[in-house]
């Protein structure tokens, strides 16, 4: 019911994750990121505490795979869960358990992972990691959120999916992108729509929070 794209951008170091499903608030639960780590997308029969454990291994020095295997091999019910995840220095990993749903895949490219259950076609990954490589000079939200829509486009999964998410992480402790469509029947689209509203802000956010007398807005009605 869900598929996912976890991605580094070489030329900045951001990490980041985007997924869409047919359940409401999937990425409230699926996506995952960490400034020193990497990211992590954990989907199917969903355990949420295995994204934060992939991230906790990466951030001791494990590569992607070695800390997919390893949060799966101490994992409760191991065999429902698919993990994908990309490290700090861009390699890749990916587990799907014996009981993963439907029609599921995972394709890896450059710094990049993609995977799905129930999937439409098992070519959705693939063409997911293709749309990601397209423009490495873009934003790396720009690149998840692409990587989503041609997922859909793809075939996305078996039935219309109903939430979209995706979380970036740069320099700072915190995510500079977090944004979420939690029920809607379009929701890609409404996320890039709320992308395309929160992008050019991004850096005046982060201003604001390390620096704010620097911050052009500082004091203006209305800013939060």
């Amino acid at each position: 019911m869900t598929f996912s794209l976890v991605g580094r951008c070489e030329r900045t170091g951001m990490v980041g994750t985007a997924v869409s499903s047919s359940s409401p608030a999937v990425a409230a639960r699926c996506a995952h990121a960490r400034a020193g780590a990497g990211a992590a997308a954990s989907q199917n029969v969903t355990d949420p505490r295995l994204g934060p454990a992939v991230l906790d291994l990466m951030a001791e020095g494990r590569t992607a795979q070695q800390a997919v295997d390893a949060a799966l091999a101490k994992a409760q019910g191991a065999a429902y869960r698919q993990v994908t995840a990309v490290d700090e220095a861009g390699s890749t990993g990916a587990f799907s358990g014996a009981y993963t749903l439907g029609t599921h895949a995972a394709a890896h490219g450059p710094g990049a992972v993609a995977a799905g259950n129930l999937l439409a076609s098992p070519d959705v990954p693939a063409a997911m990691v293709a749309a990601f490589a397209a423009e490495p000079e873009a934003h790396l939200g720009a690149r998840l959120i692409a990587g989503l829509r041609v997922g859909l486009a793809a075939g996305g999964e078996e039935g219309p999916v109903r939430s979209a998410g995706v979380v970036v992480c740069d320099r700072v402790e915190w995510p500079v992108v977090d944004l979420r469509v939690d029920w809607d029947d379009d929701p890609i689209g409404r996320l890039a729509e709320a992308w395309a509203i929160w992008e050019p802000q991004i850096g005046d956010y982060v201003t604001r929070a390390l620096d704010p007398g620097s911050s052009p807005s500082f004091g203006v009605a209305g800013d939060e």
